[in-house]
């Protein structure tokens, strides 16, 4: 079986699934910071209802989730036409479809992480910043979001990881264009739907084994070294 080299094709499939997954989670993380902190932190009138759309993409059926998008920001949507005709911003058949539509699964992920993070914070450590005259969002860029860092990362872990994945939603928004918006999990399918395919969808399915586990491995150091400063410091 000849591992190497990998196909063009299959080259542009795992860096395009990198680049992929790596703006999914970085573009979301500021958006995932505010929210769980919200979901944390504050009460408010619907907050079950909120709770419960932030995680709808957990328990929809991923081609669902992937035809709202389509029905939201195609090009003939209203805020796909809007982004289009106003920003030059195309999703539809375009790797930043795929961008968006693993973001989306990945957002519920990272969203629990590190709000269960700020939920483990005592909040006397933000009262006492409070006391001594610091303002909210001081008090939240220096103390809690410090605190909460292991989430944070733990977050930014996971919804990669899912985008690294994600297939259903992906193949509904985009469709499976080589070049364009053909992922791993995509290629691994055309492979698996023709004859001989199989040693491609292998080799494809190696590589994104491998990466996982090289991005879970890399934080679980991480964390654990951001675990023991936070024990040293107090």
């Amino acid at each position: 079986m000849e591992w190497l080299p990998f196909s063009t094709a299959e080259w542009v499939a795992i860096r395009l699934s990198l680049r992929v997954a790596t703006v999914a989670a970085l573009t979301s993380l500021p958006l995932g910071i505010l929210v769980a902190f919200v979901l944390a932190r504050k009460r408010f009138p619907g907050k079950a209802l909120v709770d419960a759309v932030v995680h709808l993409p957990l328990v929809l059926p991923p081609v669902v989730t992937g035809y709202i998008l389509l029905m939201l920001f195609g090009r003939r949507a209203p805020i796909g036409a809007f982004l289009e005709q106003t920003l030059g911003i195309v999703f539809s058949f375009r790797w930043t479809g795929a961008a968006l539509a693993c973001a989306v699964m990945g957002f519920p992920l990272m969203v629990r992480a590190i709000r269960l993070t700020m939920e483990a914070i005592d909040p006397r450590h933000e009262q006492a910043a409070q006391t001594l005259g610091a303002s909210p969002l001081w008090v939240f860029m220096t103390v809690t979001l410090p605190l909460a860092f292991p989430g944070v990362l733990a977050g930014i872990v996971l919804c990669f990881a899912k985008a690294l994945g994600e297939f259903g939603a992906t193949i509904t928004f985009v469709a499976n264009i080589p070049g364009e918006t053909q992922t791993i999990p995509s290629a691994i399918y055309t492979y698996t739907q023709v004859p001989g395919g199989d040693e491609g969808a292998l080799r494809l399915s190696v590589v994104a084994a491998l990466i996982s586990l090289c991005t879970l491995v890399v934080s679980e150091l991480i964390a654990r070294r951001t675990g023991r400063r936070g024990v040293n410091i107090e």
